[in-house]
């Protein structure tokens, strides 16, 4: 099947952007032997953190069956599986930065938890065989640890690659650009999984006050984007130049404008001027073969959740083939249940060739998808192209649908 093949008039429609996890009970038996005890101890004291794992719809993060009937409903064939659930011993989810361990051996504890998910991980996506691409969850304080946890997480089926924690000021941990984490980038770079960085896995601790929730909203993809500076000027993309970044549910309008700012400080360092950009950054800019748009085209993605009618016309700008559509299953601003009508919105009037690019053959190519295995359900499930052509008037909108930021705005 070509990439960009469209299967009886349908798209074949694959989210970027997915989460799941296990109950916390589930995890105990893959957890190693030596920590079971622990979790006992542990888990007595538990207590949900996230509205969204509560109630009937928690299930959706395990359930597997009603998690592919759902998604199937929704015209999805395929997804990508990000975490979602809090891990064995960890002190609130994983997908944010978590307040410091208490010692080594908590540090240990959570590292083990961590292991435990992407096991469950494994298996949950083996119960769809092609289906679904699991992200492997690390830690940055252990760099070697990290980097054979990724060597297991290719062996053990996890396509989706390996997620990315953050390294915000104030957390102890080195900065993304600081070759102690090379271990990491050599992993990935020889298994050929890509790096998968998320929004709000970047972001300081903050408080639970009215204002901090507020600093999050308004910064959280900010402190996402700082990586792809971090890992450009910091040489880890022109060390390693078959190692694949990907920025999820992180907008996409910005990306244009950011790749012109580092083009322009890139110049600026070469420049030989009298400047203090060439004073402070010649000897950096000097080892880059390539400047930082280039490195972009060549290495780097975005996952576009939520990608808004405004953010397609700079698809050109973005580069069509780096685009990743996502639906955010099954988080409150999921696109799901009308990810039909999100698809609508933001693709009416768009060439299905590069339509199917961006909401399926991108993702395939970077995750390791089989289209011709995903053929059959599409054909059945899929979106047609006539259906996504035709544009929808904001006022077809369905109420319940407004929660999704796709629907914010055109």
């Amino acid at each position: 099947m070509a990439p960009n093949a469209i299967v009886n008039d349908r798209y074949v429609v694959i989210s970027a952007d997915g989460h799941a996890g296990n109950e916390i009970h589930g995890y105990r038996d893959y957890l190693e032997a030596a920590y079971r005890d622990d979790f006992d101890v542990w888990v007595k004291t538990y207590e949900i953190p996230f509205p969204d794992l509560k109630g009937p719809n928690a299930s959706r993060n395990w359930d597997s069956d009603r998690r592919r009937d759902e998604l199937e409903g929704d015209g999805i064939v395929a997804e990508v599986l990000f975490p979602n659930t809090v891990p064995p011993f960890y002190p609130k989810g994983s997908l944010t930065v978590p307040p410091p361990a208490v010692d080594a051996a908590d540090q240990a504890r959570r590292a083990a938890g961590l292991r435990a998910h992407n096991r469950w991980l494994a298996d949950f996506c083996a119960a769809t065989p092609g289906r679904r691409a699991g992200i492997a969850q690390i830690t940055l304080q252990d760099p070697a640890g990290a980097a054979a946890e990724i060597r297991w997480a290719r062996e053990a089926g996890l396509t989706g690659g390996v997620l990315l924690p953050g390294a915000p000021p104030g957390v102890g941990l080195a900065p993304l650009y600081d070759r102690v984490y090379e271990p990491i980038w050599t992993a990935c770079e020889e298994t050929g999984l890509p790096v998968n960085h998320h929004s709000g896995s970047a972001v300081p601790p903050l408080g639970d006050a009215a204002m901090d929730k507020v600093v999050f909203l308004l910064e959280v993809t900010w402190w996402a984007h700082r990586a792809l500076w971090h890992l450009i000027f910091g040489g880890v993309l022109e060390r390693h130049p078959d190692l694949q970044l990907v920025f999820t549910e992180q907008g996409t309008a910005w990306i244009p404008d950011e790749l012109a700012r580092l083009d322009y400080f890139y110049d600026r360092m070469l420049s030989g001027d009298a400047s203090q950009e060439v004073e402070w950054g010649a000897a950096v800019a000097g080892g880059l073969s390539l400047r930082p748009s280039e490195y972009w085209a060549r290495q780097c993605h975005v996952g576009s959740s939520f990608i808004r009618p405004a953010e397609v016309p700079l698809r050109h700008r973005v580069g069509v083939d780096r685009i990743m559509w996502g639906a955010d299953y099954p988080h409150k601003e999921s696109s799901f249940p009308f990810s039909r009508e999100a698809l609508r919105f933001a693709f009416a009037g768009v060439d299905p060739a590069e339509v199917q690019a961006m909401v399926g053959a991108n993702a395939a190519a970077l995750y390791g998808f089989d289209l011709d295995t995903l053929a059959p359900v599409a054909a059945d499930v899929g979106p047609t192209v006539a259906e996504v052509a035709k544009s929808l008037p904001r006022e077809e909108i369905p109420s319940e649908a407004t929660r999704c930021p796709a629907f914010a705005g055109g």
